[in-house]
């Protein structure tokens, strides 16, 4: 008598409907969505077959396994894979190793747990210092910095201190986290963003073409490096398929600064760079794709674009997938979510849904 009464009053404490009633309603995706990639209405390349101790993990959810980023450094290597660790690259001569040397991990010089840059090499060519520009002969390399949407022409290799202008002017935080408010003055001043440092790197400028980003790193891992050329190809296909102008070669800096046949004017459509990049984490997820929408990108309407300013990060991307990616992501606006692993604004927020 005594075990029914009590299990009468504890029965609607434990009640599942009245739990749920009290809950709040998810909030919607913070962009449009559509639940799964269209079907192909072309031909495309078949998925490449793995050796059973390559599978794709095709189980785990996807939503949220992405890098948490202030900013990625995409170093213009001219190259399509690399050693596992980016900066044993050429004995260590490479800018990703200097870049590592400032900001890359704890004991960095400018290292800042709240402010975490994330570094890479892509296959993308650097620009060529030409007369008017820097001193022609002089070695170089380029970089993107995303998602700031800023491409960097010249770093010189022959001097660190264009790294070290790199790294004060762009990618320190203009405002450090309240974490910081123990330091003295002079080391909060350190670690904050300079913007006279600006003034030393010449000819930078917006990222006004949508980057379509393929982890291919093959040395690091063979999924990648399978699935990495193989999407780059389709993707780059299916673009100009759909009318997108694929930037291939190295970017040409004229003497202003401007990038040529970019910003000199003519038909301002949509166009794209197409490039393999280094590890970002999840090989187990191949293909891994992240797609950057320039913060002016127009839809085909002349409409601001919906994910304009964004970095759409995907994986499980199969060749048959790229075609969906292009309609739907690159020029639609609408994010894919059986693919998404997480995305990022402009002012460096991480995006799940």
């Amino acid at each position: 008598m005594f075990s029914r009464t009590l299990s009468k009053a504890t029965t609607p404490l434990l009640s599942p409907r009245r739990l749920l009633s009290t809950s709040k309603p998810p909030k919607p995706p913070p962009f449009p969505t559509i639940a799964t990639c269209p079907s192909p209405t072309c031909a495309c390349s078949p998925t490449p077959s793995m050796p059973p101790d390559l599978e794709i993990d095709q189980k785990t959810h996807l939503n949220g396994l992405i890098s948490t980023y202030a900013q990625q450094v995409l170093i213009c290597t001219g190259k399509p894979d690399w050693p596992s660790k980016i900066e044993d690259d050429n004995s260590g001569d490479n800018l990703a190793a200097d870049l590592k040397e400032l900001i890359g991990s704890r004991g960095a010089v400018f290292s800042d747990p709240f402010n975490p840059i994330s570094i890479l090499n892509s296959s993308l060519e650097s620009s060529t210092p030409t007369k008017g520009t820097t001193t022609p002969g002089l070695i170089t390399t380029s970089a993107y910095l995303l998602p700031a949407f800023k491409y960097v022409p010249f770093l010189p290799r022959v001097s660190f201190d264009s790294v070290e202008a790199l790294v004060k002017g762009y990618l320190l935080p203009e405002k450090l986290h309240s974490a910081h408010d123990g330091l003295s003055p002079i080391h909060r001043d350190r670690l904050t963003r300079k913007g006279e440092y600006r003034e030393l790197l010449y000819g930078v400028r917006d990222v006004e073409e949508v980057l379509v980003l393929v982890c291919g790193h093959g040395g690091r891992d063979r999924r990648c490096g399978i699935y990495g050329p193989l999407l780059q190809g389709e993707f780059e296909k299916k673009l100009e398929g759909r009318g997108v102008e694929v930037l291939r070669g190295a970017v040409e800096v004229g003497e202003e600064g401007d990038e040529k046949g970019l910003l000199e004017g003519g038909e301002r459509g949509v166009k794209a760079r197409v490039g393999l990049i280094s590890h970002i984490g999840g090989h187990k997820f191949a293909g891994n794709v992240i797609v950057y929408l320039p913060p002016n990108l127009k839809t085909k309407d002349g409409e601001r674009h919906p994910l304009a300013g964004h970095g759409i990060w995907y994986g499980r991307v199969e060749p048959r997938h790229v075609e969906g990616i292009v309609e739907e992501t690159i020029l639609k606006g609408n994010v894919i979510t059986e693919h998404f692993r997480g995305g990022i604004r402009q002012d460096g927020t991480i995006l799940r849904i």
